[in-house]
């Protein structure tokens, strides 16, 4: 009887474990190559905030719904990036320890949910091209003397 009073009162303890290890929130660092982009963050396209200039963070409310990032900076092309809500760590062992509760606590809350936190986007620039040609190369006048010399 002592032992299923102590299992189900860790049950209650430990039910929302992520919300209590993980949190309902998350910052996201973004970089760009070159720096100084405005990325623009969106969910179901409700804009979730901005970060102006790149580097630079933002803290956002987890759910299990993947976030755009699009950047963008004058003389390159708009970039984007797809950041997918995965599954947060301590949801597992929530699961196994805490049941169908926890889980349903976490679920409710996005702490059973994370996101890619460091994200890097290269911008390219307007009018680069894809495929850059190799320059012709001239004769050195030194390779043609030394023909000339050598004839």
């Amino acid at each position: 009887m002592k032992r299923i009073l102590i299992m189900g009162g860790a049950m209650v303890v430990l039910a929302g474990c992520s919300t209590m290890v993980e949190g309902t929130s998350q910052r996201i660092s973004v970089n760009t190559t070159p720096p100084g982009a405005a990325c623009e963050f969106t969910r179901h396209g409700e804009s979730l905030g901005k970060i102006d200039p790149t580097p630079g963070s933002l803290k956002i409310d987890k759910t299990k719904y993947d976030i755009m990032i699009e950047c963008s900076k004058e003389g390159y092309q708009k970039a984007s990036y797809v950041n997918h809500s995965d599954v947060a760590g301590a949801t597992v062992g929530n699961i196994i320890l805490g049941g169908g509760i926890g889980w349903a606590i976490d679920s409710a809350s996005g702490s059973d949910n994370k996101y890619e936190s460091t994200v890097n986007i290269n911008l390219a620039q307007n009018g680069a091209s894809a495929a850059v040609e190799p320059e012709k190369q001239q004769p050195s006048k030194i390779v043609d003397k030394a023909v000339a010399l050598t004839n």
